[in-house]
């Protein structure tokens, strides 16, 4: 399947996503459900605290389509400037603006109309102004040569097909010193084909994942520093049924294949403090 190909499904399947918020359902990576649903996603399931979706809208809440909860690891400080990769409906966002105050900044960028229709509706109704939603693709960041603080993200990039580009922009648009820690999805040891080649799993947070010594290699070939992958939540066997079912895969085969094989980590590096405006070995070309 082609970059391009991965770009429109995850486009589409999310901008789906945002239109049944809309319309009173919640959203996950293994789909959508209606609000009253029982259905579990072991990926994006309890995430976050009553303290912090208590003074949010509801739909903010409805469309995290998350893995962890980047906000609130990444120790974000006031006056910082924080950018989240992959936005969505915009509840990591709204959280960041919390936490930097009213000095800080913090913007979301998105690919999908929808989605950030949805973003800036949830940005009204909480009445946060330190806010700015961008229309864009990870793998091309609008916005400066070391203008962020920080960059945060919630199992996002594992859905680029490009993500030696999307580290790169990453390092591109830090300030010197400044902070990589995303919520991503991450493998241990190669993914089976099967699951490496079903779409729907790609759009579902687990096909696009890397392999954890993989994302290490690549945020230092982008010039991170101080690289680290800490698990925050390890899936078994009976949250492979969860989130294999109704894939067209047989589960019963693939299932004990990937118990404790995939996780949810919270990914950290910095860009070093020595760093120019342009000193990766990508952002030079």
């Amino acid at each position: 399947m082609s970059t391009e190909n991965i770009t429109e499904v995850v486009k589409q399947k999310y901008g789906q996503a945002a239109l049944r918020v809309v319309g009173g359902g919640a959203s996950s990576c293994c789909g959508a459900a209606p609000a009253d649903s029982h259905c579990a996603d072991p990926i994006t399931s309890g995430l976050y605290g009553a303290d912090e979706t208590s003074q949010l809208p509801d739909a903010a809440v409805l469309a995290s389509l998350g893995c962890g909860n980047p906000t609130a690891l990444a120790k974000l400080n006031s006056g910082e400037t924080v950018l989240d990769l992959g936005s969505g409906g915009g509840i990591d966002v709204l959280l960041s603006a919390k936490r930097v105050g009213p000095t800080g900044k913090a913007y979301g960028l998105d690919m999908t109309d929808e989605m950030l229709a949805l973003a800036r509706e949830n940005q009204r109704r909480a009445g946060v102004a330190n806010v700015e939603f961008l229309k864009g693709q990870i793998e091309e960041i609008p916005l400066p040569d070391n203008s962020v603080d920080v960059i945060i993200s919630n199992c996002v990039i594992n859905l680029s097909a490009n993500k030696d580009r999307v580290l790169s922009e990453a390092f591109r648009v830090l300030k010197p010193g400044g902070r990589f820690a995303v919520s991503d999805v991450v493998t241990r040891g190669q993914m089976l084909p099967e699951i490496r080649q079903n779409v729907l799993l790609w759009v579902g947070c687990i096909a696009g994942a890397l392999e954890e010594g993989e994302y290490r290699d690549k945020l230092a070939a982008a010039g991170f520093e101080q690289i680290d992958v800490e698990p925050t939540r390890v899936y078994r066997i009976e949250d492979a049924r969860e989130f294999l079912s109704g894939k067209g895969i047989d589960v019963d085969a693939i299932a004990p294949e990937v118990d404790e094989k995939f996780l949810s980590a919270f990914i950290k590096a910095v860009k070093p403090a020595s760093a120019a405006a342009c000193c990766g070995p990508a952002c030079c070309k």
